[in-house]
């Protein structure tokens, strides 16, 4: 059953990072009720910034809220539903530049969002600058951090069964309510073309910004990136996953055995 729609807005111009991490530091944000869901036997996270434009909540645009940028770092995630697997995200750490989106997101989502200084430079390569860039630099804390990539020619379609079509296809996200309920909720969009890139780079104190545990394996190049052209997005309202009287979340189905 289709469910009501929260949020509408443009998503641009993702650039995304992706580390390989140590699935046991992963393990305490899993969602009951879900599993990692893995690259090749590998657990990726994330860093991931984007512009967030033409925002309207329930139809409404918020004056100063239209149009801004967000980085987050988010990993991988599966539950099985009597549909078959829903591939989604979870999100470890959200970044706006709006102190009423984080009220927003952290009340309605219970996602943790909190408040940072963010900017962008955004050049698409064009026939006098075939060489474009994608950065966004952000203060958090009082810290200076940055991602960017270098992007060349005009975005092309996803390739089947690619780390690029696992990172950008999970339409799902999953978040934690602080008594232990998963909450699912739906992010429609279509799959976004992406451009040549390379020289990826994350610059910052990744113990301040994420944590010390983060910091061995976010502190060393990506494995892995991506720039996305990005699309018009819809963000469904949000559904408590059902539980058991023990507590425990359930899913409707078993999941084949291989």
């Amino acid at each position: 059953m289709q469910r009501p729609v929260f949020l509408t807005a443009e998503w641009r111009h993702l650039l995304m990072l992706n580390y390989v991490v140590d699935p046991a530091i992963l393990a305490p944000y899993v969602p009951q009720g879900t599993e990692l869901d893995l690259w090749d036997g590998q657990a990726l996270v994330s860093i991931v910034g984007f512009q967030f434009l033409d925002t309207r909540l329930l139809g409404w645009s918020i004056p100063g809220h239209r149009n801004f940028d967000e980085v987050n770092l988010r990993f991988y995630i599966r539950r099985w539903t009597t549909e078959g697997w829903r591939r989604g995200v979870v999100f470890i750490k959200e970044l706006a530049p709006r102190h009423a989106i984080v009220l927003v997101a952290r009340g309605v989502y219970h996602e943790n969002y909190e408040y940072a200084s963010l900017t962008h430079t955004i050049c698409e390569p064009s026939p006098d600058t075939p060489a474009g860039q994608v950065r966004y630099q952000w203060t958090y804390r009082g810290e200076q951090y940055a991602i960017q990539a270098v992007i060349t020619a005009s975005p092309q379609s996803l390739e089947i069964e690619s780390l690029a079509e696992f990172i950008t296809e999970h339409y799902w996200g999953y978040s934690r309510r602080p008594d232990g309920i998963t909450l699912e909720y739906e992010v429609q969009h279509p799959p976004w073309k992406i451009w040549s890139a390379d020289q990826f780079k994350f610059s910052g104190d990744v113990s301040r910004l994420y944590g010390g545990s983060f910091a061995p394996m976010l502190s060393v190049p990506p494995h892995s990136g991506l720039v996305a052209e990005g699309s018009a997005i819809q963000v469904c309202r949000g559904c408590k996953l059902p539980v058991r009287s023990e507590g425990v979340v359930t899913s409707p189905a078993v999941p084949p055995t291989v």
